[in-house]
């Protein structure tokens, strides 16, 4: 029997951008290896410039690498142009964003549903899927009701499941419990290991936040990158 494929691999990753003032080019993030197995757990930590969410960024295919590769469920990322990794982050990646980007003209189940309709045809249906996914964060009485209707651990919740409803290869989650008092971000911290470790999803948590780091066997630690901006 075959091993199983990695749910992500990085190799000698770099992201530059160009200092509008001097036209230099700067390295935002460096990165020798990575890997991470389906079902896996990491939580990345860094001071501020080390990288973070440009990592996650150029990990989902958001940005274009510089240099390097990166392979999410044995698919390559890198070198792709900007539709074709659209497309393989609508496959395999599920993104919980800092500040949640759920649509305020929607409602839950719609931004749950929505987020399953750049993903191609599996044979799953949007809306039931979206319904079990709102179902498994608690939300099953919150169907209807839009960002501004729900508080903010809520709204979380919404991006929890807007992540893990199409059942990713990968889930990113960008300080998912930066916007929430200790209790609620620990709780919804649990939840999406939870829910991520029943899908199989490997899953890549940034955090700056002690309490969340200490809650994962596997941690890794970006340094500010030689040539950065100061």
């Amino acid at each position: 029997m075959a091993d199983p494929v990695p749910a992500l691999v990085v190799r000698d990753l770099e992201k530059r951008f160009r200092d509008p003032e001097t036209g230099e080019a700067r390295v935002a993030v460096s990165l020798p290896e990575l890997e991470l197995d389906a079902g896996g757990a990491l939580a990345v930590s860094g001071e501020s410039g080390s990288g973070k969410t440009t990592l996650l960024h150029v990990i989902a295919g958001i940005l274009p690498a510089d240099r390097g590769d990166v392979e999410i469920a044995g698919e390559r990322m890198t070198g792709r142009s900007e539709a074709a990794r659209d497309r393989l982050r609508a496959r395999h990646v599920g993104y919980v964003f800092q500040t949640f980007n759920l649509l305020p003209s929607m409602t839950a189940l719609e931004n749950v549903a929505l987020g399953m309709t750049f993903r191609p045809r599996t044979g799953t249906k949007a809306l039931p899927a979206a319904r079990a996914a709102l179902d498994r964060v608690g939300l099953s009485g919150r169907l209807r009701h839009r960002p501004h209707q729900l508080s903010v651990g809520q709204q979380q919740r919404v991006a929890i499941a807007r992540a893990l409803a199409g059942r990713p290869a990968l889930v990113l989650a960008d300080e998912p419990t930066s916007n929430l008092d200790r209790v609620n971000g620990l709780a919804c911290l649990a939840l999406l290991r939870e829910f991520a470790a029943e899908s199989g999803a490997a899953l890549l948590v940034v955090s700056h936040d002690p309490d969340v780091l200490a809650t994962f066997p596997r941690t890794l630690r970006l340094e500010v990158p030689a040539g950065a901006a100061p």
